[in-house]
């Protein structure tokens, strides 16, 4: 098929360095009567610039309701609670780099039989495996979080020789080059790698709790602490209406930051990075009109804890209103972004989910969802997986070199009863607005490319075998469809039929035939339309494809009326 040059794709420049993840780099001005806090200050000091404090617990402390604390550069190992009266807001200096940080130098190390051991290692941690503390890990399929192949990940100690991971076994034969062991029956902690560049240890759980709202938290990193499963995160935001901006969260040794803001919500994550966190970069229960804003979340489930219940770059439960836009889910080990548990008006903008392990994006047992202008790239599972959730609609996206990369799926799942594992239990039951069954669903616009595995590009199935695609109320138009050759992957579409098994097509032709969807579709065969990154190489006619709708245009920030394929230029 022959294409007119009319338009080229420009993708979001993540190339650069992320936002957020420079700790020193902002410039937030100190207010007059600010408390300062600084490395080489003292807890008895005035806590003025010339006198400064300590230890930011002190100034939390000595501050009242409405305060600024302002932390010098420097690394402060403390573990602190906002308390559930005063609002506070904790700020790095203008260009200086602070760390909160949960390790601590370990020194003292005995060579012992091609190891090295440590004697007088009191540091203990709860090792529970799931949110449920002190409970067993589930036996259930897909409910279990410890990945047999690696046992220790629930175990929350950390240590780094000169800034290197070590990973940790579970019993001394084990310990190797690489590795250590923390025999708790014997306070010893034993090495494999010759300690002397520098050991670090996590003796810290958490690092911030912030229990009152309004409160701010801004400029500076949090690292190295090591909260258990249930712990929920080692920065866990309690209260509505927080701000977190320009806060770096990584190597810590589950999940990274927590948002479980109650009824109210109104969280804001802005420039938040979270790096190589051992199980989840970010997670949120109960977070009504959470905004998360230029948030990157990179290279997160170190641990490597089974991709489901819980892992990957960030998961949202049990919310409402909730908005992710402009922000960057890459490098994974799970999903990139996962929505599950009744979450209820998502709008998913202007982000990339690229080379995660698992599903680029999972929209589960959810509710009305808006999947637009994002760029979905060389997933380990589906571009975005829609389960079980009702009114998406998915306009403008790429998906390249995913698994199957539009996968509409309706399962058995109800909410049956108001204990129905997953079901909000602040709304009232049975909830009108979530039936946890698919449809209706919009697909306009997007492009498929380049799929690297899977038997379809965009496949809608009812494994219960109750509603054909049309029953659902799928409508699909506009899309590009791009493969290597007319039978990879073997189908176009599968379209389920309902009792019967799902229709398949191998080309656009037989599908719009069928069904008459895709009446502005295209399908174009041959490489070199896309590249890894997503970006278009060629540029595309458009006149026929459908016009940006305005609910749609308000949301990405593109005029109404617009007539584009794939994600717009970032």
């Amino acid at each position: 098929m022959a294409l007119a040059l009319v338009a080229v794709f420009v993708s979001a420049d993540f190339s650069c360095t992320p936002p957020g993840t420079t700790v020193g780099s902002t410039g937030y001005r100190v207010p007059a009567g600010a408390l300062v806090v600084s490395p080489s200050g003292s807890d008895a000091a005035a806590g003025s610039a010339g006198a400064p404090l300590r230890s930011l617990g002190a100034a939390v402390a000595r501050a009242s309701s409405g305060a600024t604390i302002v932390l010098r550069k420097g690394s402060y190992h403390e573990s602190v609670v906002i308390p559930p009266d005063k609002r506070l807001t904790v700020q790095g200096w203008p260009g200086e780099a602070v760390w909160l940080d949960g390790s601590i130098g370990v020194s003292g190390w005995v060579a012992s039989g091609g190891r090295w051991r440590r004697d007088g290692w009191t540091v203990k941690f709860d090792n529970s495996p799931t949110y449920t503390r002190g409970a067993a890990d589930s036996t259930a399929a897909n409910w279990g979080f410890v990945n047999p192949a690696y046992p220790m990940a629930a175990h929350p100690d950390q240590v780094w020789i000169a800034g290197v991971p070590q990973r940790q076994v579970g019993a001394l034969a084990q310990v190797v080059p690489g590795t250590f062991f923390h025999d708790e029956a014997n306070n010893q902690l034993w090495l494999g790698s010759n300690p002397s560049a520098g050991v670090r240890a996590s003796n810290l759980v958490r690092a911030l709790m912030v229990r009152w709202s309004g409160s701010e938290v801004r400029g500076l990193g949090v690292r190295r602490y090591a909260p258990s499963v249930p712990d929920m995160g080692a920065v866990t935001i309690e209260r509505p209406n927080v701000l977190v901006e320009n806060v770096a969260v990584t190597d810590n040794a589950t999940t990274g930051l927590h948002v479980g803001s109650g009824t109210t919500g109104g969280v804001v994550l802005r420039n938040v990075y979270a790096a190589r966190n051992g199980m989840l970069g970010i997670s949120a229960t109960y977070a009504d009109r959470l905004l998360m804003e230029k948030v990157v979340s990179e290279n997160n489930n170190t641990e490597h804890f089974n991709k489901s219940p819980v892992s990957g770059g960030a998961k949202i439960t049990r919310s409402r209103v909730v908005v992710v836009r402009d922000s960057m889910f890459r490098g994974n080990d799970g999903p990139g972004l996962w929505m599950d548990e009744s979450d209820y008006d998502m709008t998913i903008t202007g982000n990339e989910m690229r080379n995660n392990s698992g599903h680029g994006a999972s929209l589960e047992i959810s509710a009305k969802a808006l999947f637009a202008d994002n760029i979905v790239t060389n997933n380990g599972g589906f571009g975005v997986k829609i389960n079980n959730t009702s009114n998406v609609s998915a306009w403008n996206n790429t998906f390249v070199g995913n698994d199957r990369s539009l996968n509409l799926v309706q399962d058995a799942r109800r909410p049956t009863s108001a204990t129905t594992a997953g079901r909000d239990p602040r709304q009232p039951f049975p909830d009108p607005t979530m039936t946890w069954l698919i449809g209706p669903a919009v697909f306009s616009n997007n492009v498929v490319a380049s799929q690297r595995s899977g038997n379809c590009m965009v496949c809608v199935e009812d494994y219960t075998r109750q509603r054909s695609a049309a029953q659902i109320g799928v409508r699909a138009n506009g899309d590009l469809y791009n493969r290597p050759n007319s039978s990879t992957p073997t189908n176009l579409v599968v379209w389920s039929r309902g009792a019967s098994d799902p229709a398949t097509y191998a080309s656009l032709s037989t599908f719009k035939a069928a069904t008459g969807q895709e009446a502005a579709g295209q399908q174009l065969t041959g490489t070199g339309l896309v590249d890894g990154d997503g970006q278009l190489l060629t540029a595309l006619s458009t006149s026929a494809v459908p016009p940006l709708p305005a609910s749609v245009a308000a949301a990405i920030g593109f005029p109404a009326g617009s007539r584009h394929v794939g994600a717009f230029p970032h």
